[in-house]
């Protein structure tokens, strides 16, 4: 593979980079065609490009940075199944997970679509079971509540969705424990009923300590009201390990499959999705995962030019290794996108956020920005002064969407009105004449940002949506050489804590421990 800092695109970029230093967005956003030739849309959904720090000369140049980079070949690598996870050796395939029956992918000798689909077919018929009432909890009482218990992919992509489309939730009220803290999942018993409560197990292995710790105190809770058989009304799987599931008391019918081609992160499509279909319904699910495909296509058809995730990825690199902004704000003008932070957080930094490339080289350049974001208006009321006059400026994507679900026409005119003063102040500024000489209000502008906006916040839209993050993770990961789906440094932290675990169980301290740690272990068990 290329050493990107090695490619001619590099270099060109470095001298762009100078060249640009009076660039002004107040300048170019002068021109009224600028906003059409630095904006693409796909269904109805707008991304406008046409307020970051480039012309069509770094427009050019980046795309064929992507080019040289073998982004194309690599893209479709992954979507015929090869094993592009290098370090684990798996195929890295969430996009089959939304492909239709129709569809062909290849792993070792088989096609995966239909396994994809009878997991689906699975899912909407326990999930439409509880939610008609059909599966009843041990006293013959219908389900009113799911907990789902699991942690980092199995967790956050399902809690952001349902949080996302709750105009959409009919079905039981879905609470999500990730948690080991015991805070997390007494406080969420504490509101529901043994009789009417049912828990998703969402472990690939059925070891993950945090999640198994907490299904284990969720089933004592319980069988102290309930006879053991009673887990099989009450627990269901998302795992592959049927001999623990069923040690467990699961059935193994009410056990969800997934296979290792499915990243955690990337995950909300699969089996994981099923609390999702527990609150809005397994057609809603499937329009999810339409608009995900959707990208998907546009991913794998569009040319690179006018590529939304390929475009969303090469500003972002443009800004890392060019600019050196070590990171990258997510704004959602709408308050059902809360979590998308939080959620992107996970698919871009555990993804990319790597010491070391593909082959095994350190690598000396930055490989990713730190994401943070908050919903809109309340992000101007707190981190949004050091956006507009830190001295280094923070990249961030706007979202919001032209029709709310709600009836109140003033506060959504407010909203627009406020997205569009942001994205506005942040790219021309004020000058020290406009602040009337009071240099305390001087806004040097020239900061980068991305509008997004979606017709409505729909299961389709919201799909679209996700999968052009995902896209941009890969596309960027391509770029900087990196295995974007493995995780190795969720794993060292892991396997410190177990001897950690014993020490704190048996009050002894080992000596061989560095001396801070020593004396926390004092301090806090002694």
């Amino acid at each position: 593979m290329t050493y990107f800092p090695e490619t001619p695109e590099f270099t060109k970029l470095s001298e762009q980079k100078t060249m640009m230093e009076d660039f002004s967005l107040r300048t170019a956003l002068a021109d009224p065609k600028r906003f059409q030739d630095f904006s693409l849309s796909l269904k109805g959904v707008l991304f406008d490009f046409s307020k970051h720090l480039i012309t069509d000369d770094t427009r050019y140049t980046l795309l064929s940075l992507a080019r040289s980079m073998n982004v194309e070949d690599v893209r479709d690598q992954m979507f015929a199944g090869e094993k592009i996870n290098n370090t684990e050796g798996r195929a890295v395939l969430h996009t089959a997970l939304r492909a239709p029956r129709t569809a062909s992918v290849m792993v070792d000798g088989e096609n995966v679509i239909p396994f994809v689909h009878q997991v689906l077919d699975q899912m909407k018929n326990f999930s439409d079971a509880v939610r008609n009432g059909t599966h009843k909890g041990y006293t013959g009482k219908p389900i009113t509540d799911v907990v789902n218990i699991g942690i980092g992919g199995s967790d956050l992509g399902p809690r952001f969705v349902v949080d996302a489309l709750t105009d959409f939730c009919s079905g039981p009220t879905v609470h999500f424990v990730s948690n080991v803290d015991g805070f997390d999942m007494s406080s969420t018993l504490q509101k529901l009923s043994p009789e009417t409560t049912l828990f998703i197990v969402a472990s690939k292995t059925f070891t993950t300590e945090e999640t198994m710790l907490n299904a284990a105190v969720a089933k004592q809770w319980l069988l102290k009201s309930a006879p053991e058989s009673a887990i099989s009304n009450h627990f269901v799987a998302l795992s592959t390990n049927k001999d623990a599931v069923i040690k467990f008391g699961i059935l193994e019918q009410n056990m969800f499959p997934f296979r290792d081609w499915v990243g955690g992160r990337y995950s909300l499509w699969s089996a994981i999705g099923l609390s999702i279909c527990m609150a809005i319904g397994f057609d809603n699910f499937r329009d999810l995962l339409d608009g995900a495909h959707t990208m998907d296509e546009h991913f794998m058809e569009t040319p690179i030019d006018k590529n939304i995730p390929v475009m969303m990825a090469m500003l972002g690199v443009w800004y890392v290794n060019f600019w050196n902004y070590p990171a990258h704000l997510l704004l959602p003008y709408d308050t059902r996108l809360g979590k998308i932070a939080k959620f992107t957080q996970q698919m871009d930094m555990e993804s990319n956020g790597k010491a070391v490339d593909r082959d095994g080289n350190v690598v000396d350049y930055a490989t990713g920005p730190v994401i943070f974001g908050e919903p809109g208006t309340d992000s101007q009321h707190s981190f949004m002064q050091l956006v507009h006059q830190s001295p280094t400026p923070i990249p961030a994507d706007f979202m919001i969407c032209k029709k709310p679900s709600h009836d109140l026409k003033d506060n959504h005119d407010c909203l627009i009105a406020n997205f569009l003063a942001q994205t506005r102040a942040l790219a021309i500024g004020q000058t020290l004449n406009e602040a009337e000489s009071d240099t305390s209000r001087v806004f040097t502008g020239n900061r980068p940002t991305t509008s997004i906006v979606l017709p409505e916040l729909t299961p389709f839209n919201l799909g679209l949506l996700i999968a052009a993050y995902e896209h941009k993770v890969f596309v960027q990961g391509v770029i900087w050489n990196l295995n974007s789906y493995d995780q190795p440094g969720v794993e060292l932290g892991k396997k410190l804590a177990k001897p950690l675990n014993a020490a704190i169980k048996s009050k002894t301290i080992d000596p061989s421990l560095d001396g801070s740690t020593q004396g926390l272990l004092n301090f806090i068990v002694k």
